[in-house]
This record gives C-alpha cells, sequence and structure tokens, in this order.
C-alpha cells in the first residue's frame, strides 16, 4: 500500500466498527477512501444534498443541525455521519457544519453496503450503536417510558426455529434462508453432547418437545455471524455438524423481564441474539437490532465511547458524559434498578478498557485470571457518587516469584485509571493492588470458607463486601463458582447468618421518637442525612442476610429480595413493603444527586431535611420504618445476640 493508504488502515482499525474487519477487507477499504479538508465555520452537508458517500471525521468537530437550526449532535474524532441518508435513500435532513478546521474520509456507498451485508458486527453498529438515532429517541420527554414499562415478550414477532445438533451447516444455512431467520436455536439429540453439560448456560436453562412427545434441550445456537467466520472462513466441510460450530454458552431471559433488562444483559455479556423463555420454553429470539427503538442514549452511547478510547487521559475526559447520562435517565424519571444497573455496565466497561489497554502495554498475561468487581457495581446499584472495589483472582499455578510483578503492575495500571475516571480509591485499600486481594482462586476458596466457618469481626466486614461479587474480565466463571461455594456453606451455618444479622444491626435508620429525623451530628454533612449509610445500605445488608439464609445466588438487592419472598420467611407484605422502600429513599438519593450536578456542585449522598419536598420528607419517614420494623424482625428471625 502507498504511504498514505497505510496512515488510513492503521487509523480506521483504531475506530469501531471498523476494527471488527479483517485486516484484508480494512486494506481493501483503506484504498477507497477519499480525504477533504473542511475549514472552521464551512458548510459540509446542506439539507437537501444527495449522499453518495459516509462521512468520518478524522480529526476537528462538526456540529449537525435541525432544519429550523437547532443543534441536534456533535461530533469529534471517529465521528460517523450521513449513513442514516444512505440507509433509508433519502435526501439529507440534517445539515453539517465544521466547528473546528476538519478532515473528513468520505467511504464509497457501495464500499459500504457490500461490507453492511457481509459482516455482521459492522452492520450491528449502524443499527445498534447509532449515537445520533439514540439521543434523539432517549431527549424526548414522553408521559410513559418504553423502557420501564414494556416486557420484552413485546418484541418478539414469530416461534423460534430449531435444528437437532447433529443437522449439518449447511442444512442449517438452508433452513435459516427458507425461514427468514439470523439464527437457529440447537436442540440436543445425542445424548454424549458436551453442550448439554449445566456449566454451559448462563440463566435459565431451557427445552422443547419433539415430535414424539419427548424432551430435549436447547443446547446452543448459531447465527449468520457464526456460519461466517466458523465454517466459510475456516474453509470447513459442509456437511459439519452445527454441534462443533454452535456457541455454547447461552444466555437468555425470562419473557417476563423488561426492554431495559435485556438490553443490559445483551451489552454484558456481548450477544447479540437472546432467546426468550416461558415457563422453560424458548418462545421466540430477539436480536440487537430489534432493540433500536428502546435502547437508551444512556448506557449504550457511553458505553460505545469507552471503547473507543486509546488512552487512559481520554477515557478519564468521559467523566463529564457519564455525569450527563446519568441526570438524563433521572430527568426520564427511570427508576433506581434501571439507573443502577445502567451505571454498573458503564463501570464495568471502564475496567474491561483499562484491562484491554493494561494487556496492550505489559503483554499477555502469563497465567489465566479473573478481574472482580465488589459492592454496588456487582450489585447493579452503581450511582454517581462511588469508589473502586475490585479484586483478582489468578489461577491455582500461580508462582508470585515469576507472575506476582506482571499482575501487580497490571492492577495498579487499572485501579489507577479508575481513579482517573471518577471511581476514587477505596479508603479501605480493597483493591487488586492489595496482595491480600490478589490471590489464586484455591486461596480465594479458602477465604470465604473461613470467613463462613469461624466469622470474625473482621472477617464479617469483608464477608459484606466480597460476597456481592461479580466477573468483568478474564475467567469470569470463577466468580460463579464463588458464589456458588457461597451459597451453599452459607446457608448452612445459622451462626454465621446470626453474626452477618448482628452486623446488618449497625446501621440504623435516621428515625427519632414520634418519627422525627435524627441528623448526622459532626463532620462535614452536619445536620444532614446520609441516605446511603441510614437507607440504601442498611436495607442491602439486611437483604443479603436473608438471601444467603434461603441459598439465592442473586447479587442485585431487588433480585435478592424476589428470592426471599418466593421463599416465604418473611411476614406477609413484609417483601413488596422492602422493595417500596429501597426503590423510594434510591429514589430521592439519586434525584438529590442529580440536582447537586445541575447546580454545579460536588454530588454527595447527604441530604438536609429543608432541601426535601413535603412529599419526600413524608415518605422517607415511612420507609425508613419500613426498614426499621425489618431491622426488628432480623433480630427475631436469626437471634444475633446468641451469636459468639
Amino acid at each position: 500500500m502507498e504511504v498514505e493508504q497505510v496512515e488510513i488502515f492503521e487509523y480506521l482499525r483504531r475506530f469501531v466498527p471498523f476494527k471488527s474487519l479483517p485486516e484484508d477487507v480494512l486494506s481493501a477499504l483503506s484504498r477507497q477512501v477519499e480525504i477533504a479538508y473542511f475549514k472552521a465555520g464551512s458548510q459540509i452537508l446542506e439539507v437537501g444534498d444527495t449522499v453518495t458517500d459516509i462521512y468520518f471525521v478524522r480529526s476537528g468537530a462538526v456540529e449537525i443541525y435541525r432544519r429550523n437550526g437547532e443543534l441536534y449532535n456533535r461530533m469529534s474524532e471517529g465521528g460517523l455521519f450521513a449513513y442514516q441518508s444512505l440507509l433509508i435513500k433519502q435526501k439529507v435532513r440534517f445539515p453539517v457544519k465544521a466547528i473546528e478546521d476538519t478532515l473528513i474520509y468520505f467511504l464509497p456507498e457501495s464500499v459500504f453496503r457490500e461490507l453492511f451485508d457481509q459482516h455482521e458486527e459492522f452492520a450491528d453498529f449502524f443499527e445498534v450503536g447509532d449515537q445520533t438515532r439514540l439521543r434523539q429517541a432517549v431527549s424526548r420527554r414522553e408521559d410513559t417510558n418504553e423502557l420501564l414499562t414494556s416486557k420484552i415478550s413485546t418484541l418478539i414477532t414469530r416461534e423460534p426455529v430449531v435444528m437437532p445438533n447433529t443437522a449439518s451447516v449447511q442444512e442449517a444455512a438452508q433452513r435459516m434462508t427458507e425461514e427468514g431467520v439470523s439464527s437457529l436455536l440447537i436442540i440436543q439429540v445425542e445424548a454424549n453432547d458436551p453442550a448439554a453439560d449445566e456449566s454451559t448456560f448462563i440463566g435459565p436453562k431451557a427445552s422443547v418437545s419433539g415430535a414424539d412427545g419427548s424432551e430435549h434441550t436447547v443446547c446452543g445456537i448459531i447465527t449468520d455471524r457464526d456460519l461466517r467466520t466458523r465454517v466459510v472462513s475456516q474453509g470447513l466441510p459442509f456437511d459439519t455438524q452445527v454441534l462443533e460450530i454452535m456457541s455454547q454458552g447461552l444466555v437468555m431471559i425470562n419473557s417476563d423481564e423488561y426492554v431495559f433488562e435485556a438490553m443490559l444483559t445483551m451489552l454484558r455479556t456481548n450477544v447479540h441474539h437472546l432467546p426468550i423463555l416461558k415457563k422453560g420454553r424458548p418462545i421466540g429470539v430477539v436480536a440487537l437490532s430489534d432493540l433500536v427503538r428502546y435502547e437508551s442514549r444512556n448506557s449504550l452511547f457511553v458505553v460505545s465511547s469507552i471503547f473507543r478510547q486509546q488512552t487512559v487521559e481520554e477515557l478519564a475526559a468521559l467523566q463529564t458524559d457519564v455525569q450527563s447520562s446519568f441526570v438524563r435517565m433521572v430527568n426520564e424519571d427511570a427508576n433506581s434498578h434501571m439507573i443502577g444497573s445502567a451505571m454498573a455496565v458503564i463501570g464495568r466497561s471502564f475496567k474491561q478498557r483499562l484491562l484491554e489497554l493494561a494487556e496492550e502495554t505489559f503483554g499477555p498475561p502469563p497465567i489465566p485470571y479473573c478481574f472482580l468487581a465488589l459492592g454496588s457495581m456487582a450489585r447493579d446499584e452503581q450511582l454517581i457518587v462511588t469508589d473502586q472495589d475490585n479484586a483478582m483472582i489468578l489461577d491455582d499455578s500461580f508462582d508470585p516469584e515469576l507472575h506476582d510483578g506482571y499482575f501487580k503492575q497490571l492492577a495498579q495500571f487499572v485501579c489507577d485509571g479508575l481513579a482517573a475516571c471518577g471511581y476514587s480509591y477505596c479508603t479501605g485499600d480493597v483493591m487488586a493492588t492489595n496482595q491480600q486481594w490478589r490471590q489464586p482462586k484455591k486461596v480465594w476458596e479458602q477465604y470465604f470458607t473461613d470467613w463462613i466457618d469461624s466469622p470474625t469481626a473482621e472477617s464479617l466486614l469483608n464477608s459484606n463486601i466480597f460476597f456481592d461479587l461479580d466477573g468483568v474480565w478474564g475467567h469470569t466463571e470463577w466468580a460463579d463458582q464463588l458464589q456458588g461455594l457461597i451459597s451453599r456453606r452459607a446457608r448452612r451455618s445459622q451462626r454465621f447468618l446470626a453474626c452477618m444479622a448482628r452486623n446488618a444491626l449497625n446501621r440504623t435508620p435516621p428515625l427519632g421518637f414520634f418519627k422525627t429525623f435524627v441528623m448526622e451530628q459532626d463532620g462535614q454533612h452536619k445536620k444532614s442525612i446520609n441516605l446511603k449509610r441510614r437507607g440504601t445500605a442498611p436495607l442491602a445488608d439486611l437483604i443479603r442476610v436473608h438471601a444467603l439464609a434461603v441459598g439465592s445466588r442473586a447479587t442485585n438487592s431487588f433480585d435478592r429480595l424476589n428470592d426471599v419472598i418466593d421463599a416465604g420467611i418473611l411476614p406477609p407484605d413484609r417483601g413488596p413493603d422492602l422493595r417500596d422502600a429501597m426503590e423510594f429513599i434510591s429514589t430521592v438519593r439519586i434525584r438529590h444527586q442529580a440536582l447537586d450536578i445541575e447546580a454545579e456542585q460536588e454530588p454527595d449522598n447527604n441530604i438536609e431535611p429543608e432541601n426535601m419536598s413535603h412529599f419526600e420528607r413524608r415518605n422517607l419517614k415511612e420507609a425508613f420504618q419500613i426498614l426499621s420494623d425489618a431491622q426488628k424482625f432480623l433480630k427475631f428471625r436469626y437471634q444475633p445476640n446468641r451469636a459468639n
């Protein structure tokens, strides 16, 4: 290639969606790119122009306007525009102007359409990751929020198409063509199929009835992309059985979950097709493109931006976008579960991108590992005011002299990066930079066993932190295995549960006699109420105790509470009351943090009663009373005073 084409190739490969293209395809694309320079203030596109190219901002910045002159969007390096007009074959509706001296790459329409048709991940970016469309969709204030009120089942348009795992890839391709679908669910008909192993499932399992009435387990899924990348590109014979190329790590959700929960599941697990179950049976498959009109810019816009950044400094510059995302969700009346989940996805994405950059800097890891998120991020309850709690599980082949130098510098890189991105260092040093929390899997298993079997004041504190864990990078199944160990062992130890209950009673709600508020009496936030320390944290603590007692493996407090309610260990109506209390206290906390941000003040967890509305004061008192009653029941059920 010419020097200029090499430069274009190297530049494009840094950005989504071009980084997903094979090198030879990207190389061919680089030879067809044209370049134009626009001075600041010059018009790039006018209303009514015919579009024959996609525009990629190489450097500089542009603004996109509505026809009435209202600013619609602003894009800088790496931004793509004009492809909407190409996709729907319309003339330009939104004019574009350079606000800085700007260099634009032009990608011809014919090349774009070829890439769109042949490369699924490339196409997904334009169908789903369209930042402009997402911004427009969620910036309008609606009377109802479809993300919160629509069940995922409403997106299903047809029953899933299934095939046996003994079918050939050619038969699968023919069936997909005949049915006009982009995916097939694969069912087990061979008893020795390793895909049927329970460890390959994420979430619920599914089965279907055969023609003879027998039951068959859904053991995998294949998509157009699988046929392209695992069959055609690898030169496999067309009589290869689908069980050899299907994706076995099934991610599925139930039909009564909401659209936003499906969106977050797909974001978190990086899948493009999500089977939907009803009573353990698949009733349809939702593709990522099906979620376009439901998806929230608040998470997708920021997450996609995170994975485009190339340095820690660029990641740190996204803090304003994260805050804006948080405020927009609050102003759109999203509930605390959605906001907490979306902010946790953003936090995980920062961790994942920093780990990618760390491995690019230090080289591949010498042994396998798993990076853990702890606390509110693991529970999907993260808000805008948060520190970092993390840890690292290392393979049992770990040799400190050979390996710890690598993992120590990797942990330092990630923790420093998180601090730069707004996730402050943990004051209790619960971070992977602390060698105590950077240990082999067998050591972690011993940690949890000792904490449960021989509880002490220190180990109970550790249990409160580390029992909320989630694998975000590497061998994430190790986190699931530790969760299983906790679930099995804790529910059998009444002494441990009693000790955890006693710990959960240390933080009481801020209510005095006659339901008057009890204020903080010293420190920076004197005469205020800390809604985390006195509200959401003690609620999360007591729900955790009940969840451990019933063997729940959920991490989110609302999900844990559902398991507790199903187990029937609470008095009548106490479970829904706890859910309402958790939601209301969280909502007040969230809304006042958003108000602080809008007022350009440092957000925190404290609120002064005079800054609350009459509605908030009245209902907070009721929520705190529910918490107080729940703590009394905790004391009654687990007898913490008898714990030694």
